[in-house]
């Protein structure tokens, strides 16, 4: 990180957002005469997905709910394109950011800059080694144990089984596919432990070929998911673990005419999986609540920066806000798909 660019943003912000020039009112002042005293808050993703959109709702609900302004960030060029949302809005003295890091790991120097100018939490993916204040999401190691559950359930002899997902150097996306494999071999419980991607794993009557990633681009993805068709023709399973992944599936096995002899897991509740659910050719689904991490998202932030604590904003001393996940099948999905479509106002 160039101090250049930190410097440069403080400079803007004590120009314009806390009132260095003693001609100006403080924030705090505006506050108390209760001028524009409406938090400004912004949502920033980990990409563009339906998963997003779904998120974006709750965020515009959130808005209105905690009277708070909102702007929801979707970057398409990955952490470069987050990188540079983040300190734009650094530099335009944003009140409070929610993120979902790309690559907690190698962003940890920006989210604590970040954290140094404005309410900076996370949502989704944990930045867990970082500055943040709070983390609003599910445990995805133990999300990712359900869907093992509703893969061993579609597949009780076990079985040849390929793994998809958008990436691994996020947090969720580590702790999700590592929750998938250790409750399909029947391991204990163990979020820390790491079974390398390129590696076939063979135990009892288990056989998973490999775990493919896409970056988020919808093109490989599908390349991924009919290169596995090929590369094994007795392919009994195929797990999607991000939104976007079990549709692309399901196109792909449409194309290889194989629609319904292969069984699709997924993640996430993308249109076409869940009509994938009702029409049989998807097993299930494990579910996150993106509408409720968007508004709750606002609604912590908005109260941060009101000052109110994260205890009495009811985050746990664990500085974790649990949304728990929930496993979709054919006897739950319609109602589920019509709370949904209310939550986005189609119906």
């Amino acid at each position: 990180m160039k101090r250049s660019f930190w410097l440069q943003a403080f400079a803007l912000l004590c120009l314009f957002s806390i009132g260095c020039n003693p001609s100006s009112p403080s924030a705090g002042d505006d506050q108390a005469n209760g001028v524009n005293d409406k938090p400004k808050v912004a949502y920033v993703t980990n990409g563009v997905a339906s998963f997003w959109v779904i998120a974006e709702s709750g965020v515009k609900q959130g808005g209105e709910d905690f009277d708070a302004e909102t702007q929801v960030l979707m970057p398409a060029e990955g952490i470069s394109d987050q990188k540079r949302m983040i300190e734009d809005l650094i530099t335009k003295g944003i009140d409070g950011i929610a993120v979902s890091p790309i690559d907690p790991v190698n962003q940890t120097e920006l989210l604590n800059q970040a954290s140094k100018y404005t309410k900076l939490i996370t949502h989704d993916s944990d930045a867990p080694d970082s500055n943040r204040l709070c983390y609003i999401g599910m445990d995805n190691y133990l999300a990712g144990r359900m869907c093992g559950e509703l893969v061993k359930e579609a597949m009780p002899n076990g079985g040849k089984l390929a793994i998809f997902i958008g990436r691994l150097e996020q947090d969720n996306a580590k702790r999700r596919r590592q929750g998938v494999i250790d409750a399909i071999l029947g391991r204990s419980e163990d979020p820390s432990r790491f079974d390398l991607p390129d590696a076939e794993i063979k135990e009892g009557n288990w056989h998973i070929v490999g775990t493919y990633t896409d970056q988020f681009d919808r093109a490989q993805g599908k390349s991924n998911a009919e290169d596995a068709l090929s590369r094994h023709p007795d392919l009994g399973g195929m797990v999607g673990l991000f939104a976007y992944n079990p549709p692309l599936i399901l196109e792909a096995l449409k194309q290889a005419d194989k629609l319904g002899d292969v069984q699709v897991i997924g993640f996430d509740e993308a249109d076409e999986t869940l009509q994938g659910i009702i029409d049989g050719n998807v097993h299930g689904t494990v579910v996150q609540n993106p509408y409720e991490y968007g508004r709750q998202s606002v609604r912590v932030l908005a109260g941060l920066v009101r000052g109110e604590s994260l205890t009495d904003l009811g985050i746990p001393e664990s500085g974790f806000l649990n949304i728990e996940a929930d496993q979709i099948r054919s006897e739950n999905v319609e109602t589920f798909w019509a709370e949904l479509k209310k939550n986005l106002g189609e119906q």
